[in-house]
């Protein structure tokens, strides 16, 4: 017995030692580090994003899902109306999502990886199930599928399920083909697979035998420069014995390679398939239809609308009523009502069509997924509406400016470029946002002193100066200057304005060019700075068996200018065939510095480049490798111009990376955007943690940083524009204050919001509508540990030391941010028959310094923070006294109003009680001029009584940002004058009452108090 308790107490000493020991950046997790800090998210969604795949519900028409390119899977229960999502914490890159068809309110299935193949994809990292209709997920197998193109549970068992996996996009993968479970996801068989460049495209199952599938093989590669589609090894199978064996249904097929195909069956009849067909010979590509299950084939349909970019649009669908009415993915959508001999756009709606369901109720509804987001249709697709609350926008760059609110300016994949403010009255609307070009939109850049904003579309093709002011739009790309100059711009053509000289404007093609004049002239003050590898530039064949030369793989190309912000001489440059090039001397001169860069693989993408604001040699290069198959994260960090390279990723680091941002304040706080979050370290790389409150899992393409208001944000690619707010307190974390028990961290001043507005009332109602900055005080500290026994509270005490208002802490460990919205609480109103609505005001305090009190146990930490008033506001200090002189004259005299109605209303009772007619005639006269006693709060209004008339005046003084009016005076001593008289007639009437009976009376303290 004497040794088990010599046992328990060394457990319970050393447990004592665990939880006291020291904290560091490496042992902390950033969910409890973070703590309070919170992304928000202002979209836009009126351009909305691309959706890769929809589902409907087997039995409920109102449930719907889409799976978005780059944003998540999002949900509708109300028939499309709106979507929510539901996959946040996970991979944003969506191939597939598939209901169990046994059980569809509960378990659901998602395939990541997109499949749409284009350049910009992201990627996917397995197959998720969840089982409580989405609310929670597990990851159950296919870590390395990237992209999976079907998910198809047997109607008869839902512990047989079957995975179309295509496979990597940009190099050999064995995890490609069609697999099989037979219990529920545990374990996997692969039934068909062909070689490492050829994956399952689509998949398909007999509606009436689950036996009997089709499968759409296809081989395709995609390079940094090249595309190719198609080759001997793509195929459509078939199986009728649930997989074991397959076999080719090509006859009628086009001879010859073949490259992507789709397949559909008719629900009403799987005797009916389609097919359609990227084949050598253009006049045999296009819509085949086999009427004897895949027997013989005929080719119906070779239209533009059929055939075009069959890696970018294959899917077929088939009205689950109606075996000839068939609608095919496209440029515009294509629909048949004849079985496929002839076709019609679909309506109005975003361009490029990638997939299509039909109500199980109504075939005439229809939801359709774009490269805009999501449609519906309720006649058969002849009209179309856009689904309004899909924040799936996505950005290639964004930057701010220094307006109050700071704007956003970015540019979309196929929806333009925008800007639009980061905050705004009643939430960031769709109507807040601008348009500055079409196209694919990329960088977006506003110059540092004019209202002149430069933006282009895809490589370059255009470049605009727009002055925002006068709406003047002016085309500035560089152009060749001599005959047999071809420039080489990449597709997302890097551009940069100088933080030196404000009208410097440099681009990027091989070369880099520099204008001193806003793009007006231009200059070129490089050699070719890439590897110039002609194997890289014959773009003119990319595409395979369908061309596809879009300007999407142009290569060698320059993708990332840096000046440094404090020398003007020295100019970084990356290029994406993995060089990265500097200048000390304003261009006459480069040195290329990728060789002293080690354990970096040879032409790795230079996705960006930092330039210090701390030391002009000091620079952040990122890589991407993704396009060669690599998607190993690398960020490098010199201090030397190049001349050494220090790697600062560590194994926290989780996807491949696209970007970097340095703090302006501590140069160990870094920002590191990456294709599956936001991940941050304090020390300079040694620790990364990833930010995940009410951050998704999203490709983050770009990062900036606001110095007024110490905002991130962030370009994410398929979830519009998120903001972390004020990362401030990151710059204070160290292991000093990791290991303090209460740290309050620094807080600006800050200013009083005296605006109000009347926007964001109406309109929004199904629109995705992002919040605004808050307007209040953050009071931000760091909790060493969960506060969970003992009194815990805060109060704000003015330059006085009185108490003006009390707010309950957060108790968690890590960051926790407390706000103050400046105002006292609302005024005690008295007690009246109706509302009384100018009460609900509540006044604000004073600016000031102020003082935060925390009380944690026996232990009191307090921390001063300022309020101060807007520069910009006209109001002298004369003003301002006379506004809260009044404000607070009107508030002591609503409370002492209150009161004197709650003395009158005890009279009453007594009285009553006690029968005395003559004082209750004299009571209830008195308190019909005090308070209105009949009406209600609508159309049987009553005349306002002095309650009303103060509470009124009390609001209109309180909430207006300017002094009273000589109006509001004089309307203040008339009130003042009545309710004396009331106080003095009721004065009289009470003194004799109590000369009568007695009556508890409380104080006027303890009536505040109730």
């Amino acid at each position: 017995m004497k040794g088990k308790y010599i046992v328990s107490l060394a457990f319970l000493m050393l447990a004592g030692l665990f939880v006291n020991a020291q904290q560091t950046l490496a042992s902390i997790k950033g969910k409890q580090l973070f703590g309070d800090l919170k992304a928000r998210h202002i979209g836009p969604a009126l351009m909305s994003g691309r959706i890769n795949d929809m589902a409907v519900h087997p039995t409920n028409s109102r449930i719907i899902y889409a799976g978005s390119a780059g944003g998540g899977v999002w949900k509708s229960s109300d028939a499309g109306v709106s979507f929510n999502p539901i996959f946040d914490d996970y991979c944003q890159s969506i191939g597939s999502v598939a209901l169990d068809p046994n059980d569809p309110d509960n378990t659901i299935y998602v395939g990541t990886g997109e499949t749409w193949t284009r350049n910009s994809v992201s990627v996917g990292d397995g197959l998720y199930k969840s089982v409580d209709g989405g609310a929670n997920w597990a990851k159950i197998g296919f870590e390395n599928s990237e992209r999976i193109a079907n998910i198809i549970v047997n109607p008869e068992n839902s512990k047989e399920i079957y995975v179309g996996v295509l496979g990597a996009l940009w190099g050999d993968s064995e995890e490609r083909g069609v697999f099989k479970t037979t219990d529920g996801g545990e374990t996997w068989e692969k039934l068909l697979y062909i070689n490492a460049k050829t994956g399952c495209a689509d998949l398909a199952m007999d509606p009436k035998n689950p036996n009997v599938m089709y499968a759409s093989m296809w081989e395709f590669r995609r390079t940094g420069w090249s595309f190719d589609s198609g080759g001997e090894n793509s195929a459509l199978y078939k199986t009728t014995d649930g997989g074991k064996t397959w076999n080719k249904i090509h006859n009628g097929f086009p001879e010859g390679k073949l490259g992507r195909l789709a397949i559909a069956i008719a629900p009403s009849n799987s005797n009916v398939l389609y097919t359609v067909i990227e084949a050598e010979k253009d006049e045999r590509k296009g819509l085949y239809r086999s009427d004897d299950a895949g027997e013989s084939w005929k080719q119906l349909n070779n239209d533009f609308g059929i055939t075009v970019r069959p890696f970018y649009f294959s899917r077929i669908v088939v009205d689950p009523r109606d075996e000839d009415v068939v609608v095919k993915g496209g440029l515009f959508g294509s629909i048949s009502r004849d079985g496929g001999k002839t076709f019609k756009n679909l309506g109005n709606m975003h361009a490029d069509i990638h997939d299509i369901v039909f109500s199980i109720k109504d075939s005439d509804i229809m939801y359709v997924g774009t490269d805009g987001g999501v449609y519906r249709s309720w006649d058969g697709g002849n009209t179309m509406e856009i689904v309004q609350n899909m924040p799936l926008s996505q950005f290639y760059h964004i930057s701010i400016d220094d307006a109050e609110p700071y704007n956003v300016y970015g540019g979309l994949q196929d929806n333009g470029s925008w800007w639009g403010p980061s905050s705004s009255p009643g939430g960031v609307e769709a109507r807040d946002w601008n348009s500055l070009g079409f196209g694919d939109g990329f960088r977006v850049l506003k110059h540092p002193t004019k209202s002149i904003v430069y933006s282009e579309m895809q490589g370059a093709q255009n470049v605009w100066r727009i002055d925002t002011e006068k709406n003047l739009v002016k085309t500035i790309q560089p152009l060749p200057t001599e005959e047999k100059q071809k420039l080489r711009f990449n597709w997302n053509a890097p551009m940069a304005v100088s933080k030196n000289q404000p009208d410097r404007f440099y681009m990027g093609s091989q070369f880099l060019h520099k204008s001193e004049d806003m793009g007006e002239t231009w200059e070129i003050i490089s050699p070719d700075l890439t590897t110039n590898d002609p194997a890289k530039q014959n773009q003119e064949d990319s595409g395979g068996l369908s061309t596809d030369n879009s300007g999407a793989e142009n290569h060698t190309t320059i993708f990332t200018i840096a000046e440094s912000p404090l020398n003007e001489n020295v100019i970084w440059v990356g290029t994406d065939d993995g060089n990265v090039q500097v200048t000390q001397d304003g261009g006459k001169t480069w040195t290329n510095t990728i060789a002293n860069i080690q354990g970096l693989p040879q032409n790795t993408w230079c996705y960006h480049i930092e330039a210090s604001t701390f030391d002009s040699g000091t620079a952040y290069a990122v890589f991407d490798g993704h396009t060669q198959n690599d998607k190993t994260p690398y960020a490098y960090k010199t201090t030397d111009y190049g001349k050494t390279w220090t790697n600062i990723i560590t194994d926290d680091v989780y996807g491949f990376a696209r970007n970097i941002q340095e703090d302006y304040v501590n140069p160990d706080l870094l920002f590191l955007g990456t294709e599956f979050g936001l991940y941050i370290t304090m020390d300079g790389g040694k620790n990364w943690k990833k930010f995940t409150n009410n951050m998704p899992s999203v490709a983050v393409h770009f990062i900036d940083l606001h110095k007024g208001t110490n905002d991130l944000v962030m370009g994410t690619h398929g979830r519009g524009v998120i903001i972390l707010d004020d990362i401030s307190p990151l710059r204070e974390i160290n292991e000093e204050v990791l290991n303090t028990t209460l740290h309050f961290f620094d807080t600006q001043p800050t200013v009083i919001d005296e605006t109000s507005t009347f926007s964001g009332n109406f309109g929004t109602e199904t629109e995705f509508k992002g919040s605004s900055r808050s307007n209040n005080v953050r009071l931000t500290y760091f909790l060493k540990k969960r506060h969970t026994f003992g009194k815990m509270g805060m109060e704000i005490k003015n330059d006085q030391g009185k108490v003006v208002a009390t707010i309950p802490p957060g108790k968690s460990k890590g960051v926790n941010i407390v706000e103050w919205n400046y105002k006292l609480k609302q005024p005690k109103i008295a007690t009246g028959k109706t509302f009384s609505f100018g009460g609900f005001t509540a006044p604000q305090v004073p600016a000031g310094t102020y003082t935060a009190v925390m009380t944690k146990g026996k232990q009191t930490f307090e921390h001063n923070f300022e309020l101060v008033y807007d520069s910009k506001s006209k109001l002298s200090v004369k003003d301002r006294d006379d506004k809260n002189g009044t404000t607070m004259k009107l508030y002591d005299m609503t409370q002492d109003l209150a009161f004197l109605v709650y003395e009158v209303d005890q009279l009453l009772a007594s009285a009553e009680e006690n029968r005395d007619k003559k004082t209750l005639a004299k009571l209830n006269e008195l308190k019909e001029t005090l308070v209105i006693t009949t009406g209600d709060n609508y159309v049987g209004s009553a005349e306002p009584q002095l309650r009303e008339k103060m509470a009124n005046l009390y609001s209109k003084v309180a909430a207006s940002y300017d002094a009273p009016t000589p109006d509001d005076l004089q309307n203040l001593m008339v009130i003042s004058e009545r309710f004396s008289q009331a106080r003095e007639d009721f004065t009289k009437i009470k003194n004799k009452y109590l000369k009568k009976q007695t009556v508890e009376l409380k104080s006027f303290e303890d009536f505040l108090k109730d």
